[in-house]
């Protein structure tokens, strides 16, 4: 696959809330939290839901304390399922039926959020073997997308999930090895790996962490304001109230639009082009 078309394909992967029918408004499950002020079980409708799958509150959502409803974001896996998968049909049209289109939801977000991920792989030079293996995934994956309810109910998200982790792991070694080797005072190697460490609340102001493996670190409240992050893999981080103000994400690895939405950052924030700055950041 040519990598402009692994960009295209990372980019589009946006939600589209006129085609969807308010489903991450229904399907999911929230609990009371600092993210959210009420309780409301999977499968039933907010209350805030109007009648056209709008959000009576969508202007006013963190001041009326929905955090999390700013947060959330589906990559384009609600309209996939309400057009694609039920063809337009929604769950106000049979109970039983939209039970089915709940559950389906969230299995189709896993199959987008594994979709951006390896599109994003396929943008980078990588080498031949591994794009192409990076490649056949994605194609499976895409497959998926258009398999009807019964399918997608039955399958085992792990088989597809395993093997992308470790392609997925193999390209941020590759494209953050390049680069280290490029800097002109690169760190001792066990100074780039920080996977799953504990930063909550730490101070890395200004640092630079350019191809750092961050991947499923803790960055809750950290610090990071103004720090170099090109190159650094964001896999499965935790970036809750990060302060990302000033901050280089610019080719920052596998970074979400959830994982920004949830940190805090400004205009001056350098962002990937498939990230949108989200509108509560400073201005």
């Amino acid at each position: 696959m040519h990598n402009e078309t692994a960009k295209n394909i990372r980019e589009n992967l946006t939600a589209d809330c006129s085609q969807c029918f308010g489903l991450c408004c229904t399907a999911l499950n929230i609990i009371a939290s600092s993210d959210f002020p009420i309780n409301k079980p999977a499968g039933s409708l907010c209350a805030n839901l109007q009648s056209d799958y709008g959000c009576k509150i969508h202007d006013n959502l963190r001041e009326k304390g929905f955090k999390g409803c700013t947060v959330f974001d589906c990559l384009g896996a609600g309209q996939v399922v309400s057009q694609v998968t039920f063809k337009g049909l929604s769950w106000r049209d049979d109970p039983e039926f939209g039970a089915k289109m709940f559950q389906v939801f969230p299995i189709m977000e896993q199959i987008h959020e594994m979709i951006a991920y390896a599109a994003e792989a396929l943008s980078y030079e990588l080498p031949q073997d591994l794009s192409e293996k990076l490649n056949v995934q994605l194609k499976d994956l895409q497959c998926l997308t258009i398999r009807d309810a019964d399918h997608l109910l039955s399958l085992d998200i792990v088989m597809y999930r395993f093997p992308l982790n470790g392609l997925l792991s193999e390209t941020s070694q590759y494209i953050r090895e390049r680069l280290t080797s490029s800097l002109s005072n690169p760190k001792k190697a066990k100074e780039y790996n920080h996977e799953r460490a504990d930063w909550t609340g730490k101070n890395l102001s200004g640092q630079d962490l350019q191809a750092v493996n961050l991947r499923g670190a803790y960055l809750i409240a950290a610090d990071m304001s103004n720090a170099d992050l090109r190159g650094a893999d964001f896999i499965g981080a935790d970036l809750r109230d990060a302060d990302l103000r000033g901050a280089d994400l610019s080719t920052g690895m596998f970074l979400t639009q959830m994982q920004m939405n949830s940190a805090k950052g400004d205009e001056k924030t350098l962002l990937p082009p498939y990230i949108q700055r989200p509108s509560h950041w400073i201005a």
